[in-house]
């Protein structure tokens, strides 16, 4: 018998919810199971995903082979980096307090990370929400008082600003009797 941890899936038709549970592989989806070790709620921003590491652990030490995407739940939650440590404990390559040192330093950054995602996630939305209002603000036309009123304004700072006028200067145009005559353009007189 073959032992599975993977998905089982619940909540409405298009709004899935899914329970992680550890199952025999020839069980259905829905079906019968060992264990659940968490839940799964992929609608949200992140992921939401609450898991029992340490029972996980135990599955994975006992040789329950993840899903695809257990696999990667269990990745994202730590575990596998967990599992990764402790053989190097049994390596005898650290003491087990470094390495849970490390999966603490670890665990910290990455529930920043996800905390910074979902905190970026809420304004975007939130600016999202707020964009039209003010698209719609900006569109509408200003009141005719409004504008009767912008009106001497505009005036007045044209009427402020005085301009420089340069003095016209008029020119008469040339005549054939006046114009000089130059000896390219006087004919010869032979």
């Amino acid at each position: 018998m073959s032992v599975k941890i993977r998905l089982q899936r619940h909540g409405a038709k298009k709004r899935p919810y899914y329970f992680i549970v550890v199952a025999n592989s020839t069980s259905r989806r829905d079906g019968k199971f060992i264990e659940k070790l968490g839940t799964y709620n992929p609608l949200t921003v992140p992921a939401t995903i609450q898991i029992n590491r340490e029972r996980a652990m135990h599955w994975l030490h006992q040789g329950a082979q993840p899903t695809h995407t257990a696999n990667r739940i269990l990745s994202f939650k730590g575990v596998l980096y967990l599992k990764h440590l402790m053989r190097g404990v049994k390596l005898g390559l650290f003491d087990e307090q470094t390495a849970l040192d490390k999966f603490e330093a670890w665990n910290g950054t990455h529930e920043q990370l996800v905390s910074d995602r979902q905190d970026s996630h809420k304004k975007a939305k939130a600016a999202s929400r707020i964009q039209p209002i003010i698209k719609k603000v900006e569109e509408t036309p200003a009141p005719v008082a409004a504008v009767a009123e912008e009106a001497p304004v505009a005036e007045v700072a044209a009427e402020e600003t005085p301009v420089a006028e340069a003095p016209a200067v008029e020119e008469a145009p040339a005549t054939d009797a006046e114009a000089p005559a130059t000896d390219a353009e006087a004919p010869a007189a032979e």
